[in-house]
């Protein structure tokens, strides 16, 4: 149970947070997603990707799964414009919820709520990675005119989408015969949305350096979880 609180819990804590301070810096978000972002990279690699390996007669479809993952992350990318790794361009007049935004936002969530029952650390991760991607989303948001009731529900759907993959997990036989596969697809969109928070091109030589010092902090805070 404390893993679907946690989990809804980090898209509240992102969205109060903007609700609340209303942030406007956008270097200090870009330096919480460049965190986000090596901390689930870190947390792929420590941890999801030696579990899916363990197989070695199976190696090359493992990577077959993976190379898939990307490639879906790259389709849902079309249609969410980037929204998981920290950009969202919605008509601001806009009074309807942008629904092929939240199908995407929906299926990435989703996926990467399969892993979390069962694999140490990656719940953590995900927490990281979605208060940020919330904080980006409630904003956009409240720059259009959709109304605040309809806001609330889109915010409280998208809180339930990971949820909702973890116990899709937990409680399927179907899906847990496939666990590896559907994990190893997990960590291609893990791999696309981490490596492109990570290498955007920042302004400033100044700004790089302090990307680089909180990467490096992300990475070893994922390898003690």
């Amino acid at each position: 149970m404390s893993t679907y609180i946690l989990s809804i819990s980090a898209v509240f804590l992102g969205s109060l947070i903007v609700y609340i301070f209303k942030p406007s810096n956008q270097k200090v978000l870009k330096l919480l997603l460049a965190f986000s972002g090596a901390f689930l990279l870190a947390i792929t690699i420590f941890n999801l990707l030696p579990e899916v390996f363990e197989d070695h007669n199976f190696a090359k479809q493992t990577g077959i799964w993976i190379m898939i993952g990307i490639l879906l992350q790259k389709v849902l990318e079309y249609f969410s414009k980037g929204a998981e790794h920290g950009h969202i361009h919605i008509n601001k007049k806009t009074k309807k919820v942008p629904v092929l935004l939240f199908f995407s936002l929906g299926i990435h969530a989703i996926l990467e709520g399969f892993p979390i029952h069962n694999t140490d650390g990656i719940l953590v991760g995900i927490i990281v990675h979605k208060i940020p991607v919330a904080m980006i989303l409630t904003t956009f948001l409240f720059k259009t005119e959709i109304k605040r009731p309809v806001i609330i529900i889109v915010l409280i759907l998208f809180a339930l989408m990971t949820p909702i993959g973890t116990l899709i997990a937990e409680n399927f036989s179907s899906v847990q015969n496939y666990y590896k596969e559907i994990t190893a697809l997990v960590i291609g969109i893990f791999l696309h949305v981490s490596t492109t928070i990570l290498f955007e091109s920042n302004e400033g030589h100044t700004f790089n350096v302090t990307k680089l010092i909180v990467i490096l902090v992300a990475t070893v805070m994922a390898y003690f979880i």
